[in-house]
């Protein structure tokens, strides 16, 4: 699998240092703050996962957009709980941490994608500016939903966490949420979001 950039010519800065990690391709896009769980059977990934678990470290998501290509940037993944299924299968919880840019790929003997990466900066803890307070507004709503409130833990009061809440919350397609998770500006993405909500706001109900 190539990894390709959408749109990562947005991205102005990230660390210098650089550090390798595993990555999982997934059909969808992971922020930082959300929650996602995954069903571990291949043999590749349960090593993985036992590795993370033995470091305290996490694993690199990256979205599939293509057949054979997977997205630039990507969000690591914490493992947060873990349990057997029904089926069996190893399930995962994981929370979405830190942002990052692969730079290189290659795949270990048994088909583990390992990627060397630089990590993207973390956004201002900046307030939430009042021409996206209608955004503040329906995520707050929306945390009322149970489900909801199990996937996110954010600071509605803040821009970065609420633009990444909101992100995780809406049916986005893939290439859609993939602008979004590569924009460095929380006011930026959330300019984006106000858009698209008001685009699809029959949609949502």
């Amino acid at each position: 699998m190539r990894p390709i950039a959408s749109s990562t010519a947005r991205i102005e800065w990230v660390s210098e240092a650089t550090e390798n990690i595993p990555l999982f391709p997934l059909s969808s896009v992971l922020f930082p703050k959300g929650i996602i769980g995954l069903r571990i059977f291949e043999s590749r990934y349960l090593d993985m996962v036992r590795a993370c678990l033995r470091a305290n470290q996490g694993f690199g998501v990256v979205a599939n957009l293509s057949a054979n290509e997977h997205a630039l940037v990507g969000t690591e993944a914490m493992i947060i709980d873990f349990s057997t299924l029904e089926d069996g299968l190893l399930g995962l919880q994981c929370r979405g941490h830190r942002r990052f840019i692969v730079r290189n790929t290659r795949a270990q003997a048994d088909g583990l994608l390992m990627g060397e990466v630089n990590w993207l900066p973390p956004e201002p803890a900046t307030a939430v500016r009042p021409e996206h307070a209608a955004l503040q507004t329906m995520v707050r709503e929306m945390l009322k939903q149970e489900v909801i409130a199990k996937e996110l833990d954010i600071d509605t009061d803040l821009a970065s966490e609420l633009s990444f809440g909101l992100s995780t919350i809406l049916p986005l397609e893939v290439m859609a949420a993939q602008h979004l998770l590569e924009i460095q500006s929380p006011d930026e993405r959330l300019n984006e979001l106000t858009d698209w909500v008001q685009t699809h706001a029959g949609e949502l109900g």
